[in-house]
């Protein structure tokens, strides 16, 4: 009888991979490389013969099947277009989700590269008319199944998970306020700002999710793309001063206009979005905490430390949201 495992990731052994990966009519020359992945579990898989592959392995109950499928049918829809994505390869039947012994997972091809230099405004150039082209293939038509970014999921619901299971009993009265400003004056910011159009975006778009090859990032990990305003998808590039951000806005969108229009009203959204993102965060870490890859990979979460300097971190935020946002 075989003995239970405490997580089920563990089942993920290299035979079970090489097992998976075979199952689907490649054969393995058992090298396997485990990448930088914690919401899912990413592998290099060497095949004989060829190039490795990329095995994915989903969350379980994270994302239903059909979540899943409108992932990849947009990532596809992107690479017929001659965009820079990794895209899941199909099967023989045209399939990219793939069955093995419960789990999901898909199979894409390697590719190579390195961060693109956030600091460097002909990459973030470069970048803006590239996501300019995925935005605008993302507002042809909305996802069915998959979840809106709003303050409902990315903030009222974590800050609600977080003060009844993981804020320490001297930090919830204090979490629990300063969060309820927060989240009113994002609703109001959202309210303010009126009508924003929702297209399908990557959602996740730092530096980590793209890889710098041939003198263009290849954008990865779709996993949390979703509606959600364009803004999403720019203001993660932005860092440092004010002025060094407003250079960096200008020369984003100097291409981003080339394929694609954009509100300005959105630029008052980059706060509220960055709030949530940081709500999400820790809401994200405590919802995994029973992963044993997130002990070992996070160990200064949910210490008093964490907890104040998370505290103090949204006070700071509170305080750049009543600051005048960003203009082109």
């Amino acid at each position: 009888m075989p003995q239970p495992v405490s997580h089920q990731f563990e089942q993920l052994t290299p035979d079970f991979l090489m097992d998976a990966v075979e199952s689907q009519g490649y054969r393995c020359d058992c090298r396997i490389l485990t990448l930088n992945s914690y919401e899912n579990r990413v592998y290099q898989v060497g095949i004989e013969d060829s190039e490795p592959l990329i095995a994915k392995f989903y969350r379980p109950e994270r994302w239903s099947d059909e979540q899943i499928q409108e992932e990849h049918d947009f990532t596809r829809d992107l690479a017929a277009q001659e965009l820079p994505v990794v895209a899941p390869l199909p099967d023989g039947d045209g399939e990219t989700l793939r069955h093995y012994q419960g789990f999901r997972f898909s199979l894409s091809p390697r590719r190579g590269g390195y961060a693109p230099e956030l600091d460097n405004l002909e990459h973030l150039l470069i970048i803006g008319r590239l996501l300019s082209r995925i935005h605008s293939l993302g507002a042809s038509r909305p996802f069915v199944t998959r979840p809106k970014l709003d303050s409902r999921s990315f903030g009222y619901e974590c800050v609600e998970f977080i003060s009844e299971k993981f804020i320490p009993i001297e930090y919830r009265e204090s979490y629990q306020s300063l969060t309820r400003d927060l989240l009113q004056m994002i609703d109001e910011r959202f309210v303010r700002v009126g009508a924003i159009t929702n297209i399908r975006v990557h959602g996740d778009c730092h530096s980590g999710n793209m890889l710098w090859r041939d003198g263009a990032p290849h954008f990865v990990d779709f996993d949390d793309s979703r509606m959600a305003p364009a803004i999403q998808d720019l203001w993660m590039l932005l860092s440092g001063s004010e002025d060094q951000q407003r250079r960096q806005l200008d020369k984003i969108f100097e291409g981003y206009y080339q394929f694609y229009d954009f509100n300005p009203a959105e630029l008052q959204l980059i706060e509220p979005l960055r709030t949530l993102r940081m709500l999400h965060y820790s809401a994200w870490l405590a919802r995994r905490w029973d992963d044993p890859a997130f002990p070992r990979t996070f160990p200064w979460f949910n210490s008093m430390q964490y907890w104040g300097e998370h505290i103090l971190e949204l006070r700071e935020q509170m305080a750049a949201l009543q600051e005048p946002a960003l203009q082109l």
